[in-house]
């Protein structure tokens, strides 16, 4: 059995992933339609205009809040949560995997720490669940989504946060810190679109981030004296060079655009005083802009399409243990 073949998460956690991307992805969308509205007119049009953008986003806001508040109860209460959160503890061979990842890319090590190895090519007990970069990936998105929850709450009415702080410059400081929070955020997650969707064993979606683990069998009877990880049986996609390429330079392309404009569009979520000066509304700005929003909502349609692949999984194993039933001799189980 390979690392290919073993599962990822729980089924809880597996519908969880999907509902943050969603409402992610959803506050991604208005929050650029309200910060570039010059460049992203017809995306605020789409969504009702500057009204129910706002609404949209709000309501977005109010969701991460409950999934926040919903994942941090399941983390305290119940078993596998706490097991969970057990898992992506930092450990002694975290820092020695790290350690040995600088020497491998210096040239003074032959391969790779073990507990830095998250994808294909080993038996998947040589693999953690979470390597120390998986573990990263966790606690950078888990501080960005509280920090921009948080700022994004305080903001939310402008007139009570001036009288708690007493100056609408510290005011406006939260709005900035929101939006560069939401820059950085979304380089990440351009980044993870790539990373999961563009490699090559698991293109063009890792599947066994939306199917729980344990509807994945753990073991392969008829593989058992098979030589190797059973990477070297897999077939690379005609096509995955061509679109990885290109995503690739869509990815660079958004996120560069985007930091260009947070620049020059005047006072958010840039301060005023390292404004670049320039044409706000230039062609090739608003190109860019536009080719990252692209990119996000290939995020979004190869979210949708792993949930897609698990209820046909779903449906193949009922199938299974259907004709499994019947072969035994019981009754089988009707869909109707």
């Amino acid at each position: 059995m390979t690392n290919l073949d073993h599962g990822k998460f729980t089924r809880v956690t597996t519908l969880f992933h999907s509902l943050l991307a969603l409402d992610v992805f959803l506050l991604f969308f208005t929050g650029y339609a309200i910060m570039f509205n010059s460049e992203l007119w017809w995306m605020m049009e789409l969504m009702g205009g500057a009204t129910g953008v706002t609404a949209l986003h709000r309501v977005a806001g109010i969701g991460l809040v409950a999934l926040i508040v919903f994942w941090t109860v399941l983390m305290l209460i119940s078993p596998t949560g706490r097991s969970n959160f057990r898992e992506i503890l930092p450990a002694k061979a975290d820092t020695e995997a790290f350690i040995q990842d600088v020497r491998f890319m210096l040239g003074r090590a032959d391969e790779r720490h073990p507990h830095a190895r998250q994808f294909a090519g080993y038996e998947a007990d040589q693999v953690p669940l979470l390597s120390y970069v998986g573990k990263g990936v966790v606690y950078i998105f888990a501080v960005e989504l509280l920090l921009l929850t948080v700022s994004g709450l305080l903001i939310w009415s402008k007139t009570g946060l001036m009288q708690y702080f007493a100056t609408r410059t510290a005011a406006m400081a939260f709005v900035v810190f929101h939006g560069l929070l939401g820059i950085i955020m979304l380089m990440g997650v351009m980044f993870h679109i790539f990373e999961h969707g563009m490699h090559p064993a698991f293109y063009p979606v890792e599947t066994k981030a939306f199917i729980p683990r344990s509807m994945i069998p753990e073991s392969h009877d008829d593989d058992e004296d098979h030589d190797g990880t059973g990477i070297e049986q897999l077939e690379l996609s005609p096509s995955w060079h061509s679109v990885s390429t290109i995503v690739g330079s869509l990815v660079v392309v958004g996120i560069v655009s985007v930091l260009m404009g947070s620049i020059i569009r005047e006072g958010y979520p840039v301060p005023r005083e390292l404004v670049v000066s320039g044409d706000v509304t230039n062609l090739l700005l608003t190109v860019g802009i536009n080719i990252g929003m692209f990119v996000l909502f290939v995020g979004l349609v190869l979210s949708m399409y792993g949930n897609v692949m698990r209820v046909r999984w779903e449906k193949e194993m009922a199938r299974r243990q259907n004709r499994e039933t019947v072969a035994d001799g019981g009754d089988p189980q009707s869909n109707d």
